[in-house]
């Protein structure tokens, strides 16, 4: 009879003790599932007077989680800490380094050392699994790795935070403003005290840096990755997005380009029909469009303890199962180079709001200049304060338009809103910065890009 797998784990906080929950109360199905019996036999974490819920009887307490990692007891070590430094660097390369399997939720880990532990992995024969540090219960990172082994993936991209999402969700529904909606955000627990990681899109960065590692065959460079937030979004921009069949999303994109892997992380607008735009709330997504197959859509919840246990689980079966895949695909020695795209070469469509100034000549102007950069619009609609839309919108236009015929003296800036036929970033920050300097706007342009399919 093989002998059970005995796994330690560091960190018992929502989701470590959700782990130790599942494999106890599975026992039997990860055994048939995996041929061997799974079994916690040593945990380590910060407290060891808390209150867990779990019955942690027999089972070892040991003082540090590189004690933990190094462990004669231990086969796999399970490292749920987070953090990309210390402690968890440390215990995780120890415990790779004696020929231990690990298994991680740690995605900011992974961004910043994953070709590091992935090297040492493969030096002395273990597993690095990390199913939950993307998309928590999605299974995305075996989908890509193992999966689709045999396709050529040719965009990956998707609803990488569930805090954004929700954010943007309860703007749209409810017509709050970011600050409101953030503030209650925090308040029932979907957004940290300091949400910067999440708002300003980094979080999104770094799984979406692993997952292009994995999809393209790249080396992890969170560097490469561009990056906006969604604090500038304004009710203005959900309703217009309403209006003209689109839904804002903070999306994670991963790109095979002509000039390479484009990664890039940002509000975009996507159309109503499409699956990513249906996911709502803290709700997690992503799609990957490969050679020869329809566009696959995962969704699933992106946190929380039972999800994310989930995925730590099945990772730790796969160890069981004695599965020994390459963590980012295959040998590190073979992953390429990548290097950040500059946006001003993306190509597409774009969303740009104007406050246009109310005078005769503002409109013709503004015409001018996104015809001498050679940007065709798709549809205009010009907004008054009081919300009429004088004239309409227009569809299929190229950048030519009268001039407005009101008084000077009713002068109050009036919101503009255009949608570009696909064209370059850098043409579309050429015209916006020529209109800025005719004085023709008040305040900043906001631009989003849009994703057709």
């Amino acid at each position: 009879m093989v002998a059970p797998l005995k796994v330690g784990i560091a960190g018992l906080g929502t989701v470590g003790a959700e782990v130790v929950r599942l494999i106890e109360t599975q026992a039997r199905m990860l055994s048939a599932r995996s041929g061997r019996g799974v079994r916690v036999v040593a945990v380590t974490a910060r407290s060891k007077a808390r209150k867990r819920g779990i019955d942690l009887r027999g089972v070892e307490w040991v003082r540090n989680p590189l004690a933990l990692a190094t462990h004669p007891g231990v086969d796999c070590f399970v490292e749920l800490m987070g953090g990309s430094g210390e402690p968890a660097l440390s215990a995780v390369e120890a415990a790779l380094k004696v020929g231990k399997s690990v298994v991680t939720a740690n995605k900011a880990l992974l961004a910043k050392h994953g070709l590091r532990l992935a090297r040492t992995a493969e030096k002395h024969g273990g597993a690095l699994n990390f199913e939950a540090a993307v998309g928590g219960g999605i299974p995305i990172i075996k989908t890509l790795r193992e999966g689709l082994a045999g396709t050529s993936i040719n965009r990956v991209y998707g609803i990488l935070n569930g805090t954004c999402n929700y954010i943007l969700t309860r703007m749209e529904q409810e017509g709050l403003s970011f600050a409101d909606c953030l503030k209650d955000a925090q308040r029932l627990g979907y957004a940290e005290a300091n949400p910067s990681f999440d708002v300003d899109g980094h979080d999104t960065a770094q799984k979406l840096a692993i997952l292009a590692s994995l999809a393209f065959g790249t080396k992890v460079a969170q560097g490469a990755v561009y990056v906006e937030g969604i604090s500038s979004i304004a009710p203005e921009d959900l309703r217009a997005a309403d209006d003209l069949g689109y839904r804002l999303k903070l999306l994670g994109v991963a790109v095979r380009t002509a000039k390479g892997i484009e990664q890039r992380v940002h509000p975009t607008m996507v159309p109503k029909s499409s699956s990513i735009a249906q996911v709502m709330g803290v709700t997690n997504a992503v799609t990957i469009d490969g050679e020869g197959i329809p566009p696959i859509t995962l969704v699933g919840p992106g946190a929380g303890g039972a999800a994310t246990a989930s995925a730590v689980v099945a990772d730790i079966a796969d160890v069981a199962r004695g599965i020994r895949a390459k963590p980012f695909g295959r040998p590190v020695a073979q992953l390429r180079d990548t290097k950040k795209a500059p946006m001003e070469r993306h190509e597409g469509g774009y969303y740009i709001r104007l406050l246009a100034r109310d005078f005769p000549g503002t409109a013709a102007a503004i015409a001018t200049r996104l015809a001498e950069q050679k940007i065709s619009i798709e549809s205009i609609v010009q907004r008054h304060p009081n919300g009429a839309v004088p004239g309409g919108s227009g569809k299929g236009s190229s950048a030519k338009a009268s001039s407005a015929k009101a008084s000077p003296a009713k002068a109050s800036p009036v919101p503009v809103i255009l949608i570009t036929y696909a064209t370059h970033e850098d043409a579309v920050r050429r015209a916006l910065q020529a209109v800025q300097r005719d004085k023709v706007i008040s305040g900043r342009p906001q631009v989003i890009r849009i994703e057709k399919n």
